[in-house]
């Protein structure tokens, strides 16, 4: 029977994601050390290495294993993780995902359903969002094509100052279809959109705040008007003689 020896994985040999080796799992003789601020150290036995760290309160951090010597560095560990790990939720926060939305019209709609349709276009549009136009034929209606690049362009000439044409009106099968893009990144939208809704609420804080300051100003109105008509004397028939 042959005996197969099975060796210990590398994971960055195989492209896998893995924490970097720290401290005494460092398996090497010596590293090109990196200094807590960046400075250069230069290439020091892997023994003197801990030690400097042990001494600074600090991890030794292989930061290029495949570099020869391998280059480690002076950092707090945890503290370099969290803070990477709050830098990689944000980015994902902060990402962007266009969605391609749908808009269906036939080739002889009228003015209101056009109005209505085009109002969706604009909303997509304003949100960062692409649009996809498609007209749908039928009938007797496929014979006239022409009737549905005209109002994809009529359309596309609307909702210009918001979105331009990304992909050129073409025919599909019994459909013709064209593709807006916006013209204001998703980020951006979005971020005018934040905007907008912390504006409102400033807005509607400031008028709760002086419907408040008038109904206290009525109700100190009306407490003094009460004072003043308290301190009149009443009539008896002794002051009226």
């Amino acid at each position: 029977m042959v005996q197969q020896h099975r060796h210990p994985i590398d994971c960055r040999e195989e492209g896998i994601s893995a924490e970097p080796r720290i401290n005494d799992r460092i398996r090497v003789s010596e590293v090109r050390l990196v200094g807590p601020n960046g400075e250069q150290v230069g290439i020091v036995r892997i023994e003197d290495a801990l030690r400097l760290a042990g001494e600074a309160d600090l991890d030794l951090v292989e930061v290029a294993p495949g570099a020869r010597p391998p280059v480690a560095k002076l950092m707090d560990y945890g503290k370099y993780k969290y803070e990477s790990a709050m830098k990689a939720r944000e980015a994902r926060r902060n990402q962007s995902h266009v969605l391609i939305k749908e808009q269906k019209l036939r080739p002889k709609i009228d003015k209101h359903d056009y109005e209505t349709k085009k109002r969706n276009v604009e909303r997509f549009l304003a949100e960062g969002d692409k649009v996809k136009v498609t007209i749908m034929f039928r009938g007797r209606e496929q014979s006239r094509p022409e009737l549905g690049f005209r109002l994809l362009q009529r359309l596309a000439e609307d909702v210009g100052e918001l979105g331009f044409i990304e992909s050129s009106p073409k025919q599909d099968g019994r459909n013709m279809i064209m593709v807006l893009g916006p013209t204001k990144k998703k980020s951006d939208a979005k971020a005018e959109r934040e905007a907008a809704k912390v504006e409102r609420q400033a807005q509607r804080s400031a008028d709760e705040e002086a419907e408040k300051a008038e109904r206290a100003a009525g109700r100190a109105a009306a407490e003094a008007d009460k004072a003043h008509r308290g301190e009149r004397p009443q009539a008896t028939p002794e002051n009226e003689e």
